[in-house]
């Protein structure tokens, strides 16, 4: 299986955030699954790149040539897919992909999650989405999300389109679990 992983590209986080990374790569790559990211040698992104190695899995970078131009990529990746946009590189995080997993990051993790849930809102992804929540991380976003299902932005049935667990080590088995999304989800897309 492929996981794209969407996360921070920050070094100044706290450690809570690094550990579960740590645990997800680890998990990810005993298991024989295949992680794509942005590539980047620093914060979660450069976390999943090293323990993926240290576990002998596979790990795909993702990145505009602009960012490899000031040497953000991780030379241990075991492939380096270079684009010309951040448009095209979430397209291939999208289309290569068995399903989405956003660790905690900033405002680029938080534009990738939420075009992967509209996209899924629409019937045009279908696969698995899973917001890890470690220390309360996205309880802010998960917040909003009720209260756009409160004043009719969304459906209840919305929420169906993503998982939402508290551990890395719980993003693997929520994968498996997650239930089967139709293209027709259009037809509820509208609230």
């Amino acid at each position: 299986m492929k996981i794209s992983i969407f996360c921070a590209s920050s070094g100044k986080i706290a450690p809570v955030f690094f550990a579960a990374a740590e645990t997800l790569a680890r998990e990810a790559a005993l298991a024989g699954h295949t992680i794509i990211c942005g590539g980047g040698s620093v914060g979660l992104m450069g976390q999943l790149t090293d323990t993926v190695r240290a576990y002998g899995g596979r790990i795909i970078g993702v990145m505009p040539h602009f960012m490899r131009q000031v040497e953000w990529q991780h030379d241990g990746l075991d492939e380096l897919i270079l684009v010309d946009t951040m448009h095209q590189r979430k397209a291939l995080f999208i289309d290569r992909t068995d399903a989405v997993v956003a660790l905690p990051g900033g405002c680029g993790t938080l534009e990738e999650l939420m075009e992967v849930i509209t996209l899924k809102r629409l019937g045009q992804f279908t696969k698995p989405i899973i917001i890890v929540n470690i220390a309360g991380f996205y309880n802010h976003l998960l917040a909003l999300f009720d209260k756009m299902i409160a004043q009719h932005f969304l459906r209840p049935e919305h929420t169906d389109a993503w998982t939402v667990v508290e551990r890395a080590e719980d993003v693997l088995p929520a994968i498996a679990e997650s239930a089967a999304w139709n293209t027709d989800a259009i037809r509820f897309a509208v609230v």
